[in-house]
């Protein structure tokens, strides 16, 4: 007796699609989507190796302190320099994905069954994205130079 399961149901639709399955369409299809994740494999890679080599120059840097003040000001520039890398980071990680949502935009407009129809859509949409981009990098060129202009003993007094 036969019993309409969902294993069953889905067998049925594979099995009736398997025919009109065509590799080189699949391929191309997801080409897009392999392209994103080797953008941000490349990327986090590079970040990788740039927050190492940061901290190995601190590691080298803190061995030849001679005093106290002079570790001081190894772990404040090794401090500023982490803080640096961070927001360029973020700057870069902010604009892959801006970059990866216009394109992604771009293709559903091509895709699009009336282009011009979507094409005021796609417009806002992209400037929506490149608006949160600017105001992301506004924000984090604030933030350094606030971080920045703050003095030492404007901390201590602040801490008490």
């Amino acid at each position: 007796m036969f019993k309409n399961t969902p294993f069953e149901a889905i067998s049925k639709t594979m099995s009736e699609s398997a025919t009109k399955f065509n590799p080189a369409a699949m391929q191309e299809a997801i080409k897009p989507a392999q392209d994103n994740l080797k953008a941000w494999a490349d990327l986090a890679q590079n970040q990788a190796k740039e927050a190492q080599a940061a901290l190995l120059e601190t590691v080298d840097s803190i061995k030849g302190a001679k005093d106290p003040q002079a570790a001081f000001e190894v772990f404040k520039a090794s401090a500023e320099a982490g803080m640096a890398m961070f927001a360029k980071n973020l700057k870069d990680a902010t604009a892959l994905s801006v970059g990866q949502f216009h394109d992604t935009v771009d293709a559903i407009e091509k895709a699009h069954p009336a282009p011009e129809a979507f094409a005021v859509v796609a417009k806002n949409l992209k400037d929506a994205a490149s608006t949160a981009e600017n105001t992301l990098e506004s924000a984090l060129e604030k933030g350094a130079s606030m971080a920045a202009s703050v003095s030492p003993s404007a901390k201590a007094k602040n801490s008490r």
